[in-house]
């Protein structure tokens, strides 16, 4: 009777929120111990046409190792060999040059880099039959899911086939910061990473706001401060406000009070009154002012950052039903459009 022997399994993940459903539950350094008290499993394996039963032939497996798509041996992403494995808290390989990851943190990739020498190859080699080939492994504390796109910003790739969460981009700009990779230089305007934060702007844009104010990113702050205009400031947690700091803060803040005063102001004047005439003298010109002047107090008493410019024109333009004079409609008529390009020019970003 013939037997196949599977040293190893790898599995491909092509996306790493998918990985975690493969991989034992024990950690991968627990393993050695676990295969010394157990057999491997026996998997059925169809037998050749010339020989017995099915049941007669097993193959042995040893066990079954998930590896990135992007970063395995065989990836190309630098004409030198991998020489670095970092595996992931859920037990996900990636395979990646030791000199760039150092070259792209300040501070030794958190001290884990360069590394010291060790007695004996890393646990996971032993029981995996893995050899040293291929660099040192490096357990990290993040998940696949994160290190992939810290990973893909130390090598200036997109991730955005991978379609990251918010909260996943969060911790991983995060993660950056931790491993001494300046946040700055990889998440400017010009990099897949900012464009992929931005892009979640319109649908939360209080997290983005704060995620950009924590570390300092004002090119990303100012176009998702537009988003905020609708966001009443008591709805602000103590968390944003403790992410984003004072300082963006005190901008924020600052910009909705400048633009809702701002419109104080621009509403104040009263159309401009024209020299009196038969059928319409001052008298009759204050009737219009009187108006004027409810209707602007009117929208100041409930004014918001947001105010469209429909929402004066509703409340203004009908002032003029009420008006015999056409040189009163006129005057009317010029004034509402004057308020409305200024409201409109008037600074909607810190």
């Amino acid at each position: 009777m013939e037997t196949q022997e599977w040293d190893q399994v790898f599995q491909f993940v092509a996306d790493p929120l998918d990985a975690s459903a493969s991989v034992p539950e024990k950690p991968i350094s627990e393993m050695a111990s676990v295969n010394a008290s157990h057999p491997p499993s026996q998997v059925p394996t169809p037998p050749a046409s010339n020989q017995g039963s099915p049941g007669e032939v097993n193959a042995e497996i040893n066990a079954v190792v998930s590896v990135s798509t992007t970063f395995f041996p065989a990836a190309n992403l630098n004409p030198l060999p991998p020489d670095l494995i970092l595996l992931s808290s859920d037990a996900v390989f990636f395979y990646v040059h030791s000199h760039q990851v150092l070259s792209a943190s300040e501070n030794g990739f958190r001290g884990l880099l360069p590394m010291k020498p060790t007695k004996g190859p890393h646990p996971a080699l032993k029981v995996l039959g893995l050899s040293e080939d291929l660099g040192p492994i490096i357990p990290l504390p993040e998940h696949a899911t994160i290190l992939n796109i810290m990973l893909h910003c130390i090598y200036s790739l997109s991730c955005a086939h991978y379609s990251p969460s918010l909260d996943t981009l969060s911790a991983a700009v995060d993660g950056l910061a931790q491993y001494g990779i300046p946040v700055a230089r990889h998440c400017a305007p010009t990099t897949p990473l900012y464009a992929l934060i931005l892009a979640y702007a319109p649908i939360a844009p209080i997290d983005v706001y704060a995620l950009a104010g924590h570390y300092d990113l004002f090119e990303l702050a100012v176009p998702a401060s537009a988003h905020l205009l609708g966001f009443q400031l008591a709805n602000l947690s103590d968390e944003h406000a403790a992410r984003m700091g004072p300082l963006y803060l005190r901008r924020f803040f600052f910009l909705h009070l400048g633009r809702i005063d701002a419109l104080k102001r621009l509403l104040l004047p009263p159309p401009h009154p024209h020299a009196p005439t038969a059928g319409c003298d001052f008298t009759e010109q204050k009737k219009l002012t009187r108006a004027w002047a409810l209707a602007s107090a009117y929208l100041a008493w409930d004014a918001r950052p947001d105010l469209s410019t429909s929402t004066m024109e509703s409340a203004l333009c009908p002032l003029g039903e009420h008006l015999s004079c056409e040189v009163c409609k006129k005057n009317l008529a010029e004034r509402i459009k004057q308020l409305v390009v200024q409201w409109s020019i008037v600074k909607r970003t810190i």
